[in-house]
């Protein structure tokens, strides 16, 4: 699947299009539609000269420029459904107490010692943003919590993630443990 980066799908596409344009001199992709494209069609780079192709005949048949809009509508097919994975709240407590050396009991538990309080917190942030939750369900499944206590460790967490990067860093190795 992603063995190409988006990066490199997106420099290829640039490629592509200069080349295009030997041929056809009025062929022009805003960048955002090659990002766009790099972004969605990730199988693999036949799929990305389709999409191309796809652009280049709409654009030289109706004579419109390539808009985001029409790409959108061009290359829908290519893009895989991104089904993303439905995680469960169980899931993120193990992951969370198992990165932060905590038993998922601590995070379900009253305690508020702060080897105890950072995980909890990231665990509920990662609830709220990994799943369909609501707050109220969230605080029931953490040991019952009110639904304001989540919230608070959301907003904390949102916080803090801008200025710390070691925490920024963490989250997003559990965001890919959860979602692999």
């Amino acid at each position: 699947m992603g063995s190409l980066g988006e990066e490199l799908r997106f420099e290829i596409l640039k490629a592509r299009v200069v080349s295009a344009r030997s041929h056809h001199p009025s062929f022009d992709v805003p960048l955002p539609v090659l990002a766009y494209i790099a972004k969605t069609v990730t199988h693999n780079g036949r799929d990305l000269e389709g999409a191309l192709n796809r652009l280049l005949a709409h654009n030289k048949l109706t004579g419109q420029s390539v808009t985001l809009e029409m790409a959108e509508r061009e290359v829908r097919d290519l893009i895989r459904p991104q089904e993303p994975k439905r995680v469960k709240i169980e899931d993120i407590q193990r992951v969370v107490a198992r990165q932060y050396n905590v038993s998922r009991s601590d995070l379900l538990s009253s305690r508020r010692t702060a080897n105890v309080v950072r995980p909890r917190q990231v665990a509920m942030y990662l609830a709220k943003t990994l799943t369909l939750r609501s707050l109220p369900e969230i605080g029931r499944r953490f040991g019952g919590r009110d639904h304001t206590t989540v919230l608070h460790a959301v907003r904390k967490i949102e916080g803090l993630v801008g200025n710390d990067m070691a925490l920024a860093e963490e989250i997003e190795i559990l965001k890919r443990q959860l979602q692999e």
